[in-house]
């Protein structure tokens, strides 16, 4: 399922990051202090533990930031389920800085962390603390985004990216109906973080199906910025979206020049493409995409200023990860649904994909609210 342009960016993408070195949003929490703690505890050295099954029940839980609403719930469903099921947890969050995700990762291992449960900052940036993880038998669970070129990995927990992108670009074929309408359309292309692996999954799903309509010209990218790497944005921010949109728009679309949809691999992006269209776009309102129904994209999904989401439920994740936690922690395999498609550099990581859901104006009432992600307060 995996196509062609997907493997072509990933080979190159490990290729430039062994030389060189997974959305602020609608909702952004408190800035969380460098090195902060939202649960701590000890456990017992860990140094030298070489066995299947771990001998503790304190699990590690890094993420990358607070700045991101995913990342919060993200976190908050982890820390919840895994304590229901009878674990310690030691989460935190890095403020995405990498030097204080090498440090809290360091200190979880120093602190006897049985099984490690990693969102990082920069899938390339965590080589030193990894190697100390499988030299102490520690497991490692890659949450979300995949750790790069370490055979430290264990496991891979996410949901299925490059879905995500090719339900984003069907998304845009049906609603400019690029299979009977003649265009040309315009189109303007927003991804995420250079150093998250995901977002080349997300672009790579979304290109697959939007090339064709490029290559034969139905749909033009009036700025001329298609590759990966000119339509990346550095730590998925809103602002570093806004600002390249504001110079889209005033290069490209200042004259009356209609522009008909914007792919944004994500809800921070797309917030950004939001707030540049309100500043100083004229024309008719372009379709959008994007991902993670953050609280403020669902609120511009209601009022029309986004088209369409994705809705990864976390808590279903969250399940994923604690159920592999689980298995890890009695000696077991963690139940895994894909063996192919998620190499890191050292070999195909056992990966567990949950399914992502396409969110509308005519369905966030059953996704977000019927389901209990949201109350009607909280889209208010």
């Amino acid at each position: 399922m995996k196509k062609k342009l997907v493997a072509t960016l990933l080979s190159a993408a490990m290729v430039t990051t062994m030389f060189v070195g997974c959305g602020t949003s609608g909702e952004v929490a408190d800035k969380d202090a460098a090195g902060s703690t939202e649960a701590s505890a000890d456990g017992e050295d860990a140094a030298g533990d070489t066995a299947a099954k771990p001998d503790g029940n304190l699990v590690g839980v890094a993420m990358p930031t607070k700045d991101l609403q995913r990342w919060n719930q993200d976190g908050t469903n982890m820390k919840e389920q895994l304590e229901k099921a009878g674990y310690e947890v030691d989460l935190q969050y890095a403020n995405n800085d990498i030097a204080t995700q090498v440090s809290q990762v360091e200190t979880m291992i120093s602190n006897g962390c049985n099984l490690l449960v990693i969102a990082s900052i920069d899938g390339e940036s965590l080589g030193t603390p990894l190697s100390q993880a499988k030299e102490a038998g520690i497991p490692v669970i890659s949450y979300d985004r995949l750790l790069m070129n370490s055979d430290a990995v264990s496991y891979y927990a996410t949901f299925d990216n490059y879905m995500v992108g090719t339900k984003q670009g069907e998304a845009i074929v049906e609603a400019l109906d690029l299979e009977n309408a003649d265009g040309p359309f315009n189109l303007e292309i927003f991804t995420g973080d250079p150093g998250d692996n995901n977002a080349r999954f997300f672009y790579g799903g979304a290109m697959d199906v939007l090339q064709p309509y490029i290559d034969d010209g139905k749909l033009v990218v009036q700025s001329g910025q298609t590759t990966f790497e000119e339509v990346a944005t550095a730590n998925w921010s809103t602002e570093t979206a806004q600002n390249r949109m504001d110079t889209i728009i005033s290069g490209n679309y200042s004259g009356g020049t209609k522009l008909d949809a914007v792919l944004c691999s994500n809800d921070s992006t797309a917030l950004g493409v939001a707030n540049a269209l309100a500043a100083s776009y004229t024309g008719e309102y372009p379709f959008i995409t994007g991902q993670d129904c953050d609280v403020a994209n669902v609120k511009n999904l209601i009022t029309g200023k986004q088209s369409m989401d994705i809705f990864k439920d976390t808590r279903d994740l969250a399940t994923a990860v604690v159920g592999m936690v689980d298995s890890i922690m009695k000696g077991e395999e963690a139940e895994v649904n894909d063996t192919e498609s998620y190499d890191n550099g050292t070999g195909v990581i056992p990966t567990y994909l949950c399914e992502p859901k396409v969110c509308t104006a005519d369905n966030y009432k059953e996704l977000l609210l019927d389901s209990g992600y949201y109350t009607e307060d909280d889209l208010k």
